[in-house]
């Protein structure tokens, strides 16, 4: 199999935030329009105007795309601080409250408003989401069908979500929680290429959806361009993070392009089963059990994600993406883990929630990309 290295597409969606008060504003309709001869098309708005959404240019490799979000991200927090915003990257915020948020006036969001009406309006949430080029769109159902089994590792790898209007939720993702309400999200069923399109041609003929991009799950094949997109992470704090997790979907996919000429590695593909595993992931985050039904056996997330990065290190070299793998390994084995845990271990630590936004904004808006995983810190 002639091999290849999948490009990459990076989508960050932000919170904005009042620096002084920690807490949600909506500025974005102001942002976008100071920031549109600067960014063009790389900077959007979303369905709340207390998110701006960052999409980099299509990365041939994680070097570029290292490259590509360090100064995309850079420029967006010197033109967030013109306006006295800043930015914090989390799944949600530690206190904000869902019903005091603008909507962004679209016609598609209004309509998304009316047609699910509380569930949309309770969606301040946040994500990031990765897609992967593949050399032909024929190849993505394939490719996610084999994908799938390892959503609930890539969810724990980026838990970042445990508040919720003030309270911690006992989640280390309550993004995904809330994102479980809404039609056609989640893990994706096991669909050929034929079946698929005749279920998305059969929505949107119906009406139900408007085109492909209805189609919510937490990876999908994007409708018009031959990539594979992870929807399943949570929005993580640090640069480091995103990068990481993105070589890690590019790794993966790499890896399973190169086996497709060698027997495919023993996956268990049941839906029910990964639900079981996504839901212990959303939960404990990198403290969960991630079930082997075959085996019957419970086996560590930490563990479990330990072979998956095993599974892709040949791949990673080939990447040049060594040093992100690497990362991942160090976050595992730090006893301080996720932005989940760290949120928790400020909380814990001083019983106060608006810390824990000072904090996350800090290290969002931090200029150094080359900080080693460690805990939040206090505002001084």
């Amino acid at each position: 199999m002639k091999s290849y290295v999948p490009s990459l597409g990076i989508e960050q969606e932000f919170q904005l935030v009042d620096p002084r008060t920690g807490n949600l504003c909506s500025r974005s309709r102001r942002i976008l329009a100071r920031g549109k001869g600067i960014f063009g098309e790389r900077l959007k708005e979303e369905s709340k105007q207390c998110c701006i959404e960052l999409v980099s240019n299509v990365c041939p490799t994680i070097a570029d795309a290292r490259t590509e979000i360090q100064r995309l991200t850079s420029l967006l927090k010197s033109l967030v601080a013109e306006e006295n915003v800043s930015l914090i990257g989390a799944g949600t915020h530690p206190y904000a409250r869902w019903q005091e948020q603008e909507v962004t006036p679209r016609e598609h969001y209004l309509q998304l408003e009316d047609e699910l009406q509380d569930l949309e309006r309770e969606l301040v949430i946040y994500g990031l989401h990765v897609h992967v080029g593949i050399p032909m769109k024929s190849m993505a159902l394939p490719l996610i069908q084999q994908l799938s089994h390892w959503l609930p590792h890539l969810l724990a790898l980026s838990t970042n979500s445990p508040f919720w209007e003030g309270q911690p939720t006992g989640y280390k993702s309550y993004r995904a929680n809330l994102w479980r309400t809404v039609p056609r999200t989640g893990i994706p069923p096991v669909l050929t290429a034929n079946a698929f399109h005749e279920y998305t041609d059969e929505l949107i003929a119906m009406q139900c959806i408007e085109n492909g991009k209805g189609i919510f799950w937490d990876i999908r094949p994007h409708p018009s361009f031959p990539t594979v997109e992870f929807r399943v992470f949570d929005m993580p704090s640090t640069i480091q993070d995103v990068i990481a997790l993105a070589a890690l979907c590019q790794a993966l996919v790499t890896k399973l392009y190169q086996l497709q000429s060698r027997p495919e590695p023993n996956l268990d593909l049941s839906r029910s089963y990964l639900e079981e595993n996504y839901w212990q992931a959303m939960r404990y985050g990198l403290d969960a059990q991630v079930i082997n039904f075959e085996r019957r056996q419970r086996l560590p997330m930490r563990a479990v994600i330990h072979q998956l990065l095993d599974f892709v290190a040949d791949a990673a070299v080939d990447l040049g993406s060594e040093a992100e793998i690497a990362y991942l390994r160090r976050l595992l084995e730090s006893p301080e883990g996720t932005g989940a845990d760290r949120q928790l271990a400020l909380y814990r630590k001083t019983g106060d929630i608006q810390q824990v936004a000072y904090a996350l904004m800090d290290q969002t808006m931090a200029k150094s990309v080359s900080e080693p995983v460690g805990a939040l810190t206090l505002k001084s």
